[in-house]
């Protein structure tokens, strides 16, 4: 809905390419083109002229012509990569074959057809196949193969998969999943597996099947180490290692080692893992479910295998939406809801998921995020402390140190960023990155400054005995020590700005560590935590894709209060989940199924947990039911 004159042509945005813009601007009066009338509602005509152009202006096409003439300017192909889409070939419509593969058939189906059915389909297609006595003396070996790799991927939870799903669209979780089949199929034995939660994605119901995969996997004369939250996965385990007590520097410790059965005779009261496992800790139950008549509602959506479903999202409460991997979660919530949302609040988004249409309470919210686990920044440099804006602050208490004014210090001597305090050799890394070519690069501490970031006389500049360097050293539980010691306004500024950070559990980061060597899990509360920080009260709809990813039940219940702490500030959560312990902590919940793939997409049920739990058709209800009735009795 924005005008030529609002920069509707995003390309044409900035102050290089605005230059595109103004053409267009500067001579639309010879040729009568309507500048100040927004884009949906010109002529199909006015519209085409944008991207052809005319003898008085270039077009969108010519534009992307000149960039492509551009790409030995690294700036120009993160352009190009950042507008560009594929579309499926008008040659093979998609299978990538040419069309005398697809006469062949079996069953009647070629192989295109095959690939591009569900691996649910697929195994009931192989197990009705009608075969001559010649055809299955020469199939046997090859349908054994195939149904017993069908049936591996169909026990890890992935029968929602057509065979020929791109592998970059996969989840971390399906990724893994997949090898654990290959795994399987390949009959290795005397082999070490190690998995890293595997159980990330995966609704409770498919759990135990993938329990019965890794048992599997051990009774044929394997050994299997997994790292693990889940609670079911634990249990099912023949031994357990517990690490901690507690995160980073208060980490490292073995608590304990100890076969499963054995649990009860263990004493170590810091053991937050025992202690869930054996009931003596655990996440309430809230004692009211928050009510909402305000409402944000999605009407006939239909994306993917969404079929065609009224959905509605109360405001001012948090909602998690549950359903087995493939039942249209992501679809809904980041397509449908998120995507046309956006575009009624902001006028913009990238991407519109298919509905009909989407009403309800807007005026009482302003903006919406999707709080993904993407990384916060996109240089080495970027780290927890920068991106909470902390760091403006630390740095104008060193430059208001004695030391810092006799030296004519500002604060932008003390930022790893720009030129002035940091080290000139590794441009404020603290490392310097050796190309190999044809091998992994290297990163070697900088020789300069020993990894230190700053220049000497940088370094010199303290407060209360630590340099600018030893603060990003601390980690934040340390750095909130520090400050708090100091009760001027300024180390109190930086005390509020750090809070956050412990409030959603990752105060044993250090405030200096790089982005990069964040996990997912981590973005994501780190990005939580700027939002609890901010000030404004302009009421925002979250959105939380599997917020719970790498997250410990003690971790859990310190998540749950920083969720109830953005309600309380008048905002409203939509939160993507398969934890139990979040699912029992909803106020509404909104059910999808009840399977995966062209079997799920419907509203199974919606309500609050003790309304789920009532449902026979859900098996997130299922599996509430007994965890309800528990904590009433």
């Amino acid at each position: 809905n924005l005008s030529i004159y609002e920069e509707a042509v995003m390309c044409w945005r900035g102050e290089k390419m605005n230059e595109w813009n103004k053409a267009l601007i500067y001579n639309a009066a010879k040729f009568d083109f309507p500048i100040h009338k927004p884009y949906n509602q010109l002529t199909r005509e006015q519209q085409n002229l944008i991207w052809t152009g005319n003898e008085y202006f270039q077009g969108i096409n010519a534009f992307f012509k000149w960039v492509e003439g551009q790409q030995y300017k690294i700036q120009y192909r993160v352009m190009l990569a950042r507008y560009r889409g594929k579309t499926v070939c008008t040659e093979c419509g998609g299978t990538r074959l040419k069309k005398e593969a697809s006469w062949v058939k079996v069953g009647g189906k070629s192989i295109p057809e095959l690939v591009n059915l569900p691996v649910s389909e697929l195994v009931t297609f192989f197990a009705q196949l009608k075969l001559t006595k010649h055809e299955q003396m020469a199939a046997k070996r090859l349908l054994t193969e195939i149904t017993t790799r069908l049936d591996f991927l169909m026990r890890v939870g992935l029968g929602y998969l057509t065979l020929n799903r791109q592998s970059n669209t996969l989840s971390g979780g399906e990724s893994q999943r997949i090898n654990l089949a290959k795994s399987l199929g390949s009959s290795l034995v005397g082999s070490l597996y190690v998995l890293d939660e595997p159980s990330i994605g995966l609704h409770g119901r498919d759990t135990m099947q993938l329990i019965s995969v890794l048992k599997q996997l051990r009774d044929i004369g394997n050994t299997v180490v997994v790292v693990e939250h889940d609670e079911l996965i634990m249990r099912a385990a023949d031994y357990i290692i517990d690490i901690g007590p507690g995160a980073g520097r208060l980490g490292g410790n073995i608590l304990f080692q100890s076969p499963t059965s054995q649990l009860n005779t263990i004493k170590c009261d810091e053991s937050h893992t025992l202690n869930f496992l054996r009931g003596e800790k655990s996440i309430d139950l809230p004692v009211t479910r928050r009510k909402s008549a305000n409402y944000i509602e999605v009407i006939g959506a239909t994306q993917n295998n969404l079929k065609n479903i009224n959905v509605k999202f109360p405001l001012n409460v948090l909602t998690v939406v549950t359903g087995v991997s493939g039942s249209g979660k992501s679809s809904l919530i980041r397509d449908v809801l998120y995507s046309n949302l956006k575009r009624k609040l902001n006028g913009y988004a990238e991407g519109k998921g298919t509905l009909d249409t989407i009403k309800g309470s807007f005026h009482l919210i302003s903006n919406v995020e999707f709080v993904n686990q993407s990384p916060i920044g996109k240089s080495s440099r970027s780290n927890p402390v920068t991106y909470l804006k902390a760091y403006d602050e630390i740095r104008r208490l060193f430059a208001e140190q004695p030391y810092s004014k006799q030296m004519n210090f500002t604060p932008a001597h003390f930022s790893f960023n720009v030129d002035g305090g940091r080290c000139d050799a590794c441009q404020g890394e603290g490392t310097v990155t050796v190309e190999m070519q044809f091998m992994a690069d290297l990163v070697l501490t900088c020789d300069v400054c020993h990894g230190r970031r700053f220049k000497s006389d940088v370094l010199e500049a303290n407060y209360r005995g630590k340099n600018v360097y030893d603060i990003l050293e601390m980690t934040v539980n340390q750095a909130i020590e520090f400050f708090s010691a100091d009760k001027s306004a300024i180390t109190q500024r930086i005390v509020k700005r750090l809070k956050p950070l412990q409030n959603v559990g990752i105060g044993y980061l250090k405030l200096g560590q790089s982005s990069s060597t964040l996990s997912g899990g981590e973005n994501q509360r780190v990005k939580l935590a700027s939002f609890l920080a901010e000030e404004s009260n302009t009421p925002t709809l979250f959105i939380f894709d599997e917020p719970t990813t790498g997250l410990h039940t003690y971790d859990i219940k310190v998540l749950l209060k920083a969720f109830d702490n953005l309600v309380a500030k008048g905002h409203s959560l939509v939160v993507i989940e398969h934890n139990m312990e979040v699912i029992k902590c909803a106020d509404h919940i909104i059910d999808l199924g009840p399977e995966g793939g062209e079997n799920g997409g419907y509203l199974i049920c919606e309500g609050t947990p003790e309304t789920v739990a009532k449902c026979t058709k859900s098996y997130t209800g299922q599996l509430l039911k007994p965890i309800l009735t528990k904590k009433k009795s």
